[in-house]
């Protein structure tokens, strides 16, 4: 998606937040990113956009009067449906168990296109937080974004997963850039390692035959940190909770790389 796509006046800048395999703790980054970027300053918006699972009200610990589906359905206008949240961002909540959500119909893809282009006047950031995998939905809404934030852990699966979703993003909307984040690191440098082994990969069997080499930048690692699944329990920020601990500190220098 181009600016010129977006409306001529101030436009957020869009990433999509997604990942190959669920359970990786890709809605976890999407919050807690979102808290460390406004932070700074930033006026942020995450949108669930995992239309049919939605648990982005869970880990917030909300209980949604108002969703995506309400605005959808025209019940409800979209003002009404975008709630402040304590981390200092907002949100915008989609229903859960939708099924009409689970495949791309030609009236979900204008609604989403709408509601996107009328949130990103309103906002310097607006945060995408997909579902998982590679269905025609997820692809959608990630087409949707300047950039790519793929979140994915150490375990072979978890990579294998990612690598199949960064090839598709590659192949289909010929994506050259993408940025990773390795959750739950064992050890500092993992996440380098990993990054390595997957941008091996890419180099092997994805960017022979396309016009430039596609590109795997490594923008966070999050360790693994017994207070994130306290927080977690909690349904509270970990940046809030305990700002002093490594996972969170790792949350805050991904936030400021992620804003350079």
């Amino acid at each position: 998606m181009s600016d010129s796509d977006l409306p001529r006046s101030q436009r957020a800048h869009i990433t999509a937040v997604t990942s190959g395999k669920g359970g990786v703790g890709k809605t976890f980054v999407s919050a807690n990113l979102a808290a460390a970027l406004a932070q700074r300053g930033e006026r942020v918006l995450v949108l669930d956009a995992d239309l049919g699972l939605a648990n982005l009200d869970v880990v917030l610990n909300l209980f949604p009067k108002i969703t995506l589906h309400d605005v959808f359905t025209g019940k409800h206008k979209l003002e009404d449906a975008i709630v402040p949240v304590a981390g200092g961002f907002s949100v915008l909540l989609a229903g859960s168990g939708m099924v009409e959500y689970s495949r791309l119909t030609p009236e979900v893809r204008d609604q989403l296109l709408a509601t996107i282009e009328a949130v990103t006047p309103r906002f310097d950031r607006v945060l995408l937080d997909t579902g998982a995998g590679i269905s025609d939905v997820v692809l959608y809404t990630i087409s949707l974004a300047h950039d790519v934030l793929v979140v994915t852990t150490p375990e072979p699966t978890a990579m294998t997963d990612a690598y199949a979703t960064i090839k598709v993003l590659a192949t289909t909307q010929g994506r050259r850039s993408l940025q990773l984040v390795v959750n739950q690191v064992l050890k500092p440098g993992e996440g380098r390692a990993i990054r390595g082994q997957l941008q091996q990969v890419i180099d092997r069997y994805v960017s022979p035959g396309q016009d430039t080499p596609v590109k795997l930048e490594l923008v966070g690692e999050v360790p693994v940190d017994p207070a994130v699944r306290d927080a977690v329990h909690k349904r509270q920020l970990l940046v809030d909770l305990y700002p002093g601990t490594a996972a969170a500190r790792a949350i805050v220098a991904l936030a400021a790389r992620i804003a350079r």
